[in-house]
């Protein structure tokens, strides 16, 4: 592990925008910091998705019923999304590299805890935590590459880390569905405290603070904004609740729905107009003004919609209309990050030499082929089918992901990297949660729809009704059932079919809604500024 000199940087690769940015070298090989905050991010991206397929052992185990059990999901995701967006604002007051391993040591203790807890009151209670943790640990590794590497060579690092970020919740089904199924659901949690403290070993003796931050330490000393903070805890998480339990509790014809979705307005506009008056907020919004950052806000918002919702509808699909298991279902995800793992770093190298803007257009077009390509699906498909519809997809998820993380900080100053991190990431996780309610309510209501359509289509005095449900009595008597009962039993697997070919038909719907909307993004990156760089002297 060698080290450099820590003389400064020779002027270098500033952008076409008038900020000056201060260039500095670390002590460590860029590479190696990029390994070490990438450990950490890529063990809290996994732990996002490797519970999911453990929820049934869960509830089971703790006493708790399948509903409840999702508060494991839920309370993770509410105080991770409060935390990502003013992690910047901590990180800039108390130091990056203090916070990061603060979150890093967080994580790891209440991920023990989890392992341990007694009650499902307490393991939420520990989720809480280990989400909040988790909040500052992506923000905080994308400040870091942005600082350590010049702006003309981010790609390559923004691709490592684009590699952890999306690999992690693609393989996290699997690997949790192997853990439970043959040790126990506590093992997805106790598997995050030697990655943990591996990290917080390396990151101590590795990472840094940049000269910029250490001076902006001593300089930033007024008062915490509380009224902003709590506000924006409030919007926030009464915001994923709506996201998290609408389809769940009928959207609007819930009580409890209607009054989050109140709070979370309410406790929007508020918050938008504390922080455009007060003189220290947590959040900058002038930052938006900036065109490439509020439409990389915008693109990083819809690339987390098409990664999560398609992460959960595929499985989805699998498991309830195919029969296949969670490990199965998880395997056929898996392949997308085998294909992930081969074209991140790839892509990395040609985000150097490609315009930013033109991968953005090519990263949409191979997405909406690779959705479309979903359209295709029926109850008979095999299950090299299934693996290549994720396998196709993701081909254009690094072309999207490498230039998104690079153009999100062009005409930013540089003390402000801290907060692009947390937005961004914010953006990517608050898209995660819309599309995957906006994925799951479609697929529920359009199977209504053709539930209805295909019902009030089938006669049973038709030739073709009788000719089924009489094969289907004589197959149900020949395997001991009565008379009376197999009639009924034909009749209900009759129904229980036309229920699985509406569900079927609403899943295509849900693919041709979600193929038209990444097509009309396709000549979004155009809207953004193509970055420029300085020759270096």
């Amino acid at each position: 592990m060698s080290q450099s000199s820590v003389a400064p940087r020779p002027a270098a690769a500033a952008s076409d925008q008038d900020f000056h940015y201060e260039h500095w070298t670390p002590r460590f090989n860029p590479w190696v910091i990029t390994f070490t905050v990438t450990l950490a991010t890529f063990m809290e991206a996994l732990d996002s998705s490797i519970a999911n397929v453990a929820l049934p052992h869960i509830a089971g185990s703790l006493g708790a019923s399948q509903d409840e059990a999702t508060w494991v999901l839920t309370s993770y995701l509410v105080s991770n999304a409060i935390v990502l967006p003013i992690s910047g604002w901590i990180s800039n007051r108390i130091g990056r590299k203090r916070f990061y391993m603060a979150c890093v040591a967080a994580f790891t203790l209440f991920s023990f805890f989890c392992g341990l807890a007694p009650t499902l009151t307490w393991l939420v209670i520990f989720r809480v935590i280990q989400g909040a943790a988790g909040g500052g640990l992506q923000p905080s590794e994308r400040a870091i590459l942005a600082d350590t590497f010049a702006p003309e060579k981010r790609s390559l690092a923004f691709s490592l880390y684009g590699m952890a970020v999306v690999l992690a919740p693609a393989i996290g089904p699997t690997i949790g569905g192997w853990i439970t199924d043959n040790y126990t659901w506590r093992w997805i949690f106790f598997l995050n405290i030697p990655v943990g403290i591996l990290s917080l070993l390396l990151t101590s003796r590795i990472v840094e603070d940049p000269p910029y931050l250490k001076r902006q330490l001593a300089r930033l000393k007024e008062s915490v904004d509380g009224i902003g903070l709590g506000l924006l805890a409030l919007c926030i998480g009464a915001a994923q609740i709506v996201f998290d339990k609408g389809q769940q509790d009928d959207w609007f014809g819930s009580h409890f729905i209607v009054g989050c979705t109140i709070v979370a307005v309410v406790c929007l506009v508020l918050f938008l107009y504390r922080e455009s008056t007060v003189e220290h907020p947590i959040v900058d919004l002038k930052l938006y003004r900036t065109r490439n950052f509020a439409m990389t806000q915008i693109v990083m918002l819809l690339i987390g919609a098409a990664l999560y919702s398609t992460t959960v509808m595929i499985p989805q699909f699998l498991q309830v209309l195919m029969g296949y298991t969670a490990t199965q279902a998880g395997l056929a995800l898996s392949i997308g990050g085998v294909v992930l793992m081969i074209l991140f770093p790839i892509m990395g190298f040609l985000g150097q030499k490609m315009d930013p803007r033109l991968m953005i257009t090519l990263g949409f077009a191979v997405l909406t082929f690779g959705i479309w390509r979903i359209s295709d699906l029926n109850l008979n498909i095999s299950f090299g089918t299934a693996l290549s519809w994720r396998a196709v997809m993701v081909l254009g998820m690094p072309m999207l992901f490498v230039p998104i993380s690079v153009m999100s900080y062009v005409g930013i100053p540089q003390e402000k990297n801290n907060e692009v991190s947390g937005l961004t990431a914010l953006a990517r996780n608050i898209g995660g949660s819309v599309g995957i309610s906006f994925v799951t309510t479609l697929i529920t209501r359009r199977t209504q729809v053709h539930e209805n359509y295909l019902a009030a289509q089938v006669n049973p005095s038709s030739a073709q009704y009788q000719s089924l449900a009489q094969g289907m009595q004589g197959f149900l008597a020949q395997a001991g059932a009565g008379t009376g009962n197999a009639a009924h039993a034909a009749a209900a697997q009759i129904y229980n079919i036309m229920k699985q070919q509406a569900a079927a038909l609403a899943y295509v719907d849900t693919v041709h809604v979600l193929v038209l909307l990444t097509a009309c993004l396709i000549p979004i990156g155009y809207l953004m500024k193509k970055p420029r760089y300085r020759k270096r002297s």
